[in-house]
């Protein structure tokens, strides 16, 4: 029987599922793998599946001569922690797992969007701090959402379901920046440039893959450009943003504020954003549902199946 190495502990049901077709040990640990970790785990197991943080860099397959490690199967749709090139070139496939994080993902965008455009983390942090003196018409006043404009960065998947819930649900105008032209069911506009949709919308929702072309794309020049009155929402990776620039923004006022799911040195968050009222700060939760998890689980143990058997993965990576 084939032996597989779980970086993280998962839901039972994942769990059972591979112990069907695997031996299994699993890692009880929630912290990333160390780099003498990753080394072990690909000399030891036929198959790893890694997560988030596991920075399965090519250092990390550079003494890695014939591992018997023969798949990595990501546990989440973004692989930017893995050199997927160096993988290849030690004979170690990549796969993750696409699609069963589109719905969970966009529906913490929209919660982000909810939550900044009507203060409702700053809202809760008075409610709980005592000093709530009752309801009043000025107070906390907010932004409407419904009937505003959103522009989503990078329209793939979960752009698309970003902005099927801001049209459908909240009658929003959208508008896109992406490499390609979509075809969809309703309304949508496509801006060329970045800095233009920036300056057009009273959300700018980041909805990008993670690599080098897209690191740091939401810097000063983005920012300047957007309203004073618009958010920034990020639910796609940390080093998208630049959060010294953001930070920056939001502490000259050139943005009303931003919703993030993620950050540029996760899990460290500067205390400055901390500190700002009118910043929404989440614990990464894009995923966090359990259905999600368990299917992507499961589809992330259909891929050790398949290449541990012998055939191509369902989720396999084949261009970097």
């Amino acid at each position: 029987m084939k032996r597989v190495y779980l970086t993280r502990p998962l839901p039972d049901t994942v769990v059972e599922k591979a112990r069907e077709y695997f031996e299994v040990e699993i890692r009880t640990e929630t912290a990333p793998l160390k780099i003498g970790q990753m080394r072990a785990a690909l000399a030891l197991y036929d198959g790893v599946l890694p997560t988030l943080g596991d920075a399965f860099s090519a250092e990390v397959f550079r003494d890695a001569d014939q591992p018997r490690c023969k798949v990595l199967a990501n546990f989440g749709v973004g692989y930017n922690h893995i050199d997927v090139e160096a993988a290849r070139e030690a004979g170690v496939m990549v796969t993750n797992t696409p699609g069963a994080v589109t719905d969970a993902t966009a529906d913490i965008a929209m919660t982000l969007i909810l939550m900044c455009a009507r203060r409702a983390g700053e809202g809760e942090r008075l409610v709980r701090s005592g000093e709530w003196e009752g309801w009043n018409p000025t107070q906390m006043l907010g932004q409407h959402v419904t009937g505003k404009t959103v522009g989503i960065v990078g329209m793939g998947r979960i752009g698309q379901a970003v902005a099927r819930r801001c049209h459908f649900g909240f009658g929003m105008k959208v508008k896109y920046f992406s490499r390609s032209a979509k075809e969809l069911d309703f309304a949508t506009t496509r801006v060329d440039a970045l800095a233009a949709l920036a300056a057009q919308v009273d959300f700018l929702v980041m909805t990008v893959p993670a690599d080098d072309t897209t690191r740091h794309m939401i810097g000063a020049e983005i920012l300047h450009a957007m309203n004073s009155d618009a958010y920034l929402i990020n639910v796609a990776r940390g080093d998208v943003v630049q959060e010294k620039a953001l930070i920056s923004a939001l502490e000259k006022s050139r943005i009303a504020g931003a919703g993030l799911d993620v950050y540029e040195r996760e899990p460290a968050v500067p205390e400055v954003l901390k500190g700002m009222e009118n910043v929404v700060l989440l614990p990464h939760l894009g995923t966090a549902a359990l259905e999600v998890r368990v299917e992507m689980g499961l589809m992330a143990v259909e891929n050790l199946r398949a290449a541990l058997n012998g055939e191509e993965p369902p989720n396999i990576i084949a261009d970097v």
